[in-house]
């Protein structure tokens, strides 16, 4: 589980610093690597954009734990 957690939340920073680089220089990085325009999808970057999208789905009850842990008792993992 911890290795399915580390790959969602990587994909989840893949995501968001693609967002980032969107709102800051109009630059979209998953289609730049998949041989795309700003804005074009093909298979690979619908596939790129579908997992991150679950990961951040998958990661939903990581931050309801997180957010419902008192401090002494979180645990970093």
């Amino acid at each position: 589980m911890r290795i399915l957690k580390s790959v969602a939340l990587l994909l989840v920073i893949v995501g968001a610093l693609n967002w980032l680089l969107v709102g800051i220089a109009k630059f979209d990085l998953v289609a730049a690597i998949t041989g795309s325009q700003f804005g074009d999808t093909n298979v690979v970057s619908s596939v790129v954009y579908v997992l991150v999208g679950l990961s951040g789905v998958a990661l939903l009850p990581t931050l309801a734990a997180w957010l419902t842990t008192d401090d002494r008792e979180r645990v970093t993992a």
